[in-house]
C-alpha cells in the first residue's frame, strides 16, 4: 500500500488543509478501510474493485464513528481534507446536516457541469486526477464567493493547536461570545459541538503519536495528550474507532501489509 500526504496548491490552500492519497494494487480479500475522525471534512474520490461499489465522488462531513469503505482488488482513494470551518462557505449547507454522512457530489454543480466523476474515472494518472480535483475546488470558491467566518476559524485553530486541551471558556472570552453562541457557531460551520471537536482533536493527537511509534506504553500516550489515565484513552479510541489502541494498531498493520 502506498500512502502519500500532499500539500494543496496555493490557489486552494485557504480551504484545503492537506491531500491524502491511498493506493493499493491488489487487496486480496474484501476488507474495510475505516475513515477515522480527524476533525476535517473531506472531498473524496474513491475507486475500488470491491463488490460493494461506493459512490465515487463524495463529500464527507465531520464524522465521529468511523466511516467504512469496503474495498478489494485495486484501490485508489484521493481525499481533499477541508478546514473544519469551510463546509458552509463552499457548499452553502448547515454543517450539522452533514455530520456522520457522505453526500454524492457527482450530480451537484459544478461537478456535473465539469463531468468530474467521468473525467476522474477515465484519467490514467494520479497527476491528472489531482489536477481535476484542484479545478473542482477552485470552481467551488469562484461560484459561491466563500467568506470564511473569522471567529470560527480562530476557535478551531486554537483548539487544534492545543490538541483539544484549551479551555473553551477561554475561547469564549477571546471571542467575546457566550457558551450558547459558540455552540451555535460550531453547529452551523463545523457540524459538532465545541466539546466534541475538542475531543476529536485530542484523540487525533494521540492517534498520531501511536501511529509514529513514539511511546513506551499506553499511559505515556494518555498523559501526553491530556487524558486522566490509560482507561480514558482506551474509551476515546473505542468511541472513535470501535477498537482499543492496540487493536487499532494491529488492524492498521494488517491492512498495510
Amino acid at each position: 500500500m502506498n500512502i502519500q500526504t500532499l500539500l494543496p496548491p496555493p490557489s486552494i490552500a485557504r480551504y484545503v488543509s492537506d491531500i491524502v492519497v491511498i493506493e493499493h494494487d491488489h487487496v486480496l480479500h474484501e476488507t474495510v478501510l475505516p475513515l477515522i475522525a480527524r476533525g476535517y471534512p473531506s472531498i473524496t474520490f474513491q475507486l475500488t474493485d470491491g463488490p460493494k461499489q461506493p459512490d465515487n465522488l463524495v463529500l464527507y462531513g465531520q464524522n465521529i464513528k468511523p466511516i467504512e469503505l469496503h474495498i478489494a482488488g485495486q484501490v485508489t482513494v484521493i481525499a481533499y481534507f477541508l478546514y473544519p470551518f469551510v463546509l458552509k462557505p463552499l457548499f452553502g449547507w448547515h454543517a450539522r446536516e452533514l455530520t456522520d454522512l457522505g453526500i454524492d457530489l457527482s450530480l451537484s454543480e459544478p461537478a456535473r457541469g465539469m463531468r468530474l466523476k467521468e473525467q476522474l474515472l477515465n484519467a490514467t494518472t494520479l497527476k491528472q486526477r489531482l489536477q481535476l480535483m484542484d479545478s473542482y475546488v477552485l470552481k467551488l470558491t469562484g461560484i459561491n464567493n466563500p467568506d470564511v467566518n473569522n471567529s470560527i476559524s480562530f476557535a478551531t485553530q486554537v483548539i487544534q493547536q492545543s490538541k483539544g486541551m484549551v479551555s473553551l471558556t477561554n475561547v469564549q472570552k477571546e471571542l467575546y461570545v457566550t457558551e450558547r453562541t459558540l455552540q451555535r457557531m460550531f453547529e452551523l460551520h463545523v457540524g459538532v459541538s465545541p466539546k466534541t471537536f475538542s475531543r476529536i482533536c485530542q484523540f487525533h493527537s494521540a492517534l498520531q503519536q501511536l501511529s509514529r511509534g513514539q511511546f513506551t506504553g499506553m499511559a505515556d500516550v494518555a498523559y501526553a495528550n491530556g487524558y486522566a489515565d490509560q482507561s480514558h484513552l482506551i474509551r476515546a479510541f473505542k468511541e472513535f474507532t470501535n477498537h482499543t489502541p492496540l487493536e487499532y494498531l494491529k488492524e492498521a498493520s494488517d491492512f498495510a501489509g
